[in-house]
């Protein structure tokens, strides 16, 4: 059971921390409320002592004799800001303590994962989004908030995520305490592109972005600031990462060449197409009266992975490749992707074994993890996370 302290900060999005207090608890986790007096207006204490099963306070002189401003954060396995108002993290940001909460925070040496919930004027903001910064420098886990329906008839970026995925995104914080990513950008693709025929049909692949979105999922948890070039995928986006959407393999090499000077770490999980059609009919392909399947031109797509390679000035970006493998009577899976390794020239590449559909649209996988140093590392068969932190760590050595 690990010690989870609940910060709620004075936002219109505190009812929702109630959620996720529920979901904390009912994982068996000890969970302590420390809300700020503001927050209190929204949600009261009694419904935090009556969920926790804890007394709640907020100022630094209630219980002296505790010295609770130290003990809190002392004891605490994991702290969560949901919401944190951009005051908070104003005040986190720069170390003042005026109340429990931040001089809990001041305490605390676990992983803190602050929730922001604001109007996208003050999140946009050069204050907030400097605020941000400092606070992801220092290793702190912030989420970038969701877009939607805020308070009154507004909308836009600052709305709190959904209690569910910040219960799995702490989970992540409080099973990977190492910080070997803060303040690193990663820039990830993930998906299959799709190459149109005509306004219907497409030659596409099985990739669903499983992959993809599960090492994002642990790059936010090991501090990193993440951006996911998406193709074509159907899941819900990880809390915390920066969406980008395309659809054809095209679209995704401008995405992936915009981003990558800025970017730390490129890892290509995205399946892009080898092949298009060399012209798109404007209107539906109709079948004629003869029975005859038109002929369909192909023409070679650019390999995204060896441009990103060709064009990086020096030995950042670190570079991660993919490869979906199969034996056959020439070579071994593992001899034909340390071939690709030598082609591609890239630092890592993940080796999946296809035989059969296997790693398509499921979620667990194996792996093989090639280095261009010689390094070989088994993956054995289980969820995408785990796989996921396992490339993190390669490639957390070599960002060192």
């Amino acid at each position: 059971m690990s010690e989870i302290v609940l910060g709620v900060t004075g936002g219109i999005a505190s009812y929702k921390a109630a959620e996720l207090l529920r979901l904390f608890t009912e994982s068996g986790h000890s969970v302590r409320v420390v809300p700020t007096e503001s927050s209190l207006k929204f949600v009261g204490a009694a419904t935090w002592e009556a969920l926790s099963g804890k007394p709640v306070q907020t100022g630094v002189f209630d219980n002296v004799d505790q010295v609770a401003h130290v003990r809190i954060g002392q004891l605490a396995d994991l702290i969560v800001i949901a919401p944190a108002t951009a005051n908070t993290l104003a005040k986190a940001a720069h170390g003042l303590a005026d109340d429990l909460l931040t001089t809990t925070l001041l305490t605390a040496r676990c992983p803190i994962v602050f929730v922001p919930a604001m109007h996208t004027e003050m999140w946009e903001h050069a204050a907030t989004q400097a605020n941000v910064s400092t606070l992801r420098s220092r290793g702190n886990l912030v989420v970038e908030p969701a877009v939607g329906r805020l308070t009154g008839k507004d909308s836009g970026k600052g709305r709190m995520p959904d209690p569910q995925r910040i219960f799995e995104f702490a989970l992540q914080a409080l099973e990977r305490r190492a910080h070997d990513l803060a303040g690193k950008h990663v820039l990830i693709s993930a998906g299959g592109s799709r190459e149109y025929l005509d306004p219907v049909r497409f030659l596409g692949n099985r990739s669903s972005g499983r992959q993809g979105f599960a090492l994002a999922e642990a790059a936010i948890a090991r501090g990193a600031v993440v951006t996911v070039v998406a193709a074509n995928v159907k899941l819900p986006a990880p809390a915390g990462v920066e969406m980008v959407t395309v659809v054809s393999t095209e679209e995704l090499r401008r995405q992936m060449h915009r981003l990558a000077p800025d970017a730390d770490a490129i890892v290509m999980a995205a399946a892009p197409a080898d092949f298009r059609p060399a012209t798109c009919a404007e209107a539906k392909i109709k079948k004629n009266a003869e029975g005859i399947a038109p002929v369909i031109t192909l023409v070679e797509n650019p390999d995204i992975l060896v441009e990103l390679v060709t064009a990086r000035m020096s030995k950042r970006p670190v570079i991660v490749g993919f490869a979906a493998e199969t034996g056959d009577a020439n070579a071994t899976v593992i001899e034909h992707a340390q071939a690709k390794l030598v082609r591609k020239g890239c630092d890592l590449l993940v080796v999946n074994d296809v035989s059969g559909g296997r790693a398509f649209e499921q979620a667990d996988n194996e792996a093989v993890i090639l280095g261009v140093d010689g390094s070989v590392d088994h993956v054995p068969f289980g969820p995408k996370i785990i796989l996921a932190h396992a490339i993190w760590d390669a490639v957390a050595q070599r960002l060192d």
